[in-house]
């Protein structure tokens, strides 16, 4: 049976008997749901108290927090080859709950996230190579391969409410790192060939329904027609209703609109969980209110550099593979691509790199850390990485880093808030086009502030208030978690790479 769509999963969350809508969302049933759901169907009404000892009877839960022994940690850097092992999961048995079992281990973010995410997963293991472990960033691309192979994409997270999105395409950068650091040097083509078709398909996952497209039908799922012809892609989610681990809020906040908005916005709300950034001004229609989302109206500036990277990658991968015809099937779309990245997502009167509205044909005046991206994926020119490298010194520069948004909103992908990943896609960035003492500068703003939280905080947090590092982060729809995987792996980077 959906857990999840059953009374008691509603009666638990509205009564509000746990803080965090994620904790019953991820229950593991003592018996199996059936049962509890029977059992609370032939005794409800329940009184709050009733309820709490009704879910107490027949439910267990995964302990989120981490051992205090991590806080004796002498530095940042023992800390984190330390903590690896507690974040460290074996391949699951099955359980009467909403996780999706893997084959392999894996590594989970730490506090309330006990599951791999997807996209964290790529800046975790840039600590997990920084250590020599490759076994363990291999074991999970291969839990992403078969996840794909199961679910049709790779989810956000391997729970089954999760199933109908996924996150930004970053298999494609776990694959290189693999391939670079492991089977390059022995040729191993027998490897290549299974991931290749591993990336064909999250490939065809965004690009389904490209080929009905036409001047009417202009957008279907991820993908959207441009008015010159050129195909773009946008977050998506084909459900339509409130997320089973924000379940509260979402009819909390989707009451405040007309009936006839709600499906729109649930739909739009889990868009912008797809994107990772959950929650920005990036997506809302008047860069403060949630209940404006309109996540799926827009091009985003990063997803689209990423599927760039994942076109450019299979080009070169069936090149090495001496399969021409694919080669050019797909340098041809990624140069496509890049051409309309530069068309629509690249705004020169404010010489950077901005998301664009597809139902108001215009470029958003949000300015964030999403036009890093591009010059990640090196498909900026020497002139554009210019300009958003002074504008990314010039504005987003602070004391502990940069900061995701020109905007201060309450969303915690805004201002003051700074992200371990968005660190990286600068950095990385910089370092394509030849900037170091700049990329040198976002990672010694970014340590200091990292050892000087590690004083007070005894660990690592999942986001950071990079404008004033002594104050903690905030926004969102959870308290800031510790741990935490991609800090961690960043911040390994960083202290491997600043001169």
């Amino acid at each position: 049976m959906n857990f999840v769509n059953s009374q008691l999963f509603l009666d638990v969350q509205l009564a509000a008997i746990f803080s965090d809508s994620k904790t019953f969302a991820d229950a593991i049933a003592k018996d199996s749901w059936q049962a509890a759901c029977e059992r609370y169907l032939n005794m409800k009404p329940l009184t709050v108290p009733e309820l709490t000892a009704f879910v107490a009877q027949h439910f267990t839960f995964e302990a989120t927090q981490l051992p205090t022994q991590q806080s004796n940690s002498e530095s940042v850097q023992s800390y984190i080859a330390n903590l690896w092992p507690y974040l460290h999961r074996s391949a699951d048995a099955p359980k009467a709950s909403s996780l999706l079992p893997l084959k392999h281990s894996y590594i989970v973010p730490g506090g309330r996230f006990q599951e791999i995410y997807y996209w964290d997963s790529y800046f975790t293991a840039l600590g997990l190579q920084d250590i020599g472990d490759i076994d363990s960033i291999e074991a999970m691309l291969a839990n992403f391969i078969d996840l794909q192979n199961r679910n049709g994409c790779i989810p956000n997270g391997n729970r089954s409410y999760y199933s109908s999105r996924s996150q930004p395409p970053i298999l494609a950068l776990m694959v290189d790192l693999i391939w670079q650091a492991k089977y390059c040097k022995n040729s191993d083509f027998a490897w290549l060939t299974d991931c290749v078709v591993a990336l064909e398909q999250e490939y065809t996952f965004w690009m389904q329904g490209a080929e009905q497209l036409n001047e009417q039908s202009t957008c279907y799922r991820r993908v959207v027609k441009m008015a010159n012809g050129a195909l773009l892609n946008r977050y998506w989610d084909d459900q339509a209703t409130p997320r089973p681990e924000s379940l509260r809020e979402d009819l909390h906040d989707a009451s405040l609109l007309p009936e006839s908005q709600r499906a729109n916005y649930y739909r739009n709300i889990r868009a912008a969980c797809e994107s990772g950034w959950d929650f920005s001004s990036r997506w809302l229609g008047d860069n403060q209110t949630l209940t404006s989302i309109q996540t799926t109206d827009i091009i985003p500036v990063d997803l689209n550099s990423l599927l760039y990277y994942l076109e450019k990658q299979l080009g070169h991968y069936f090149a090495v593979l001496n399969n021409t015809t694919k080669q050019q099937y797909f340098e041809q779309l990624a140069a496509r691509r890049c051409v309309a990245i530069n068309q629509y997502l690249f705004s020169t009167d404010m010489g950077f790199f901005v998301d664009f509205n597809y139902q108001s044909q215009q470029q958003s005046t949000v300015l964030s850390l999403a036009a890093t991206v591009p010059l990640f994926v090196n498909c900026a020119s020497e002139e554009q990485a210019q300009l958003v490298k002074n504008k990314l010194m010039s504005d987003f520069l602070k004391p502990g880093g940069l900061v995701t948004t020109l905007n201060e909103t309450s969303q915690q992908w805004d201002s003051p808030n700074g992200w371990a990943p968005l660190q990286w896609f600068a950095v990385h960035g910089f370092n394509q086009y030849g900037f170091a003492a700049d990329a040198n500068t976002i990672m010694s703003n970014w340590l200091q502030m990292i050892e000087n939280s590690f004083k007070t905080d005894h660990c690592l947090l999942e986001k950071y208030n990079v404008y004033k590092p002594e104050n903690r982060a905030g926004g969102g729809e959870y308290k800031v978690q510790q741990g935490f995987g991609w800090t961690n792996g960043v911040t390994s980077r960083f202290y491997h790479l600043i001169k």
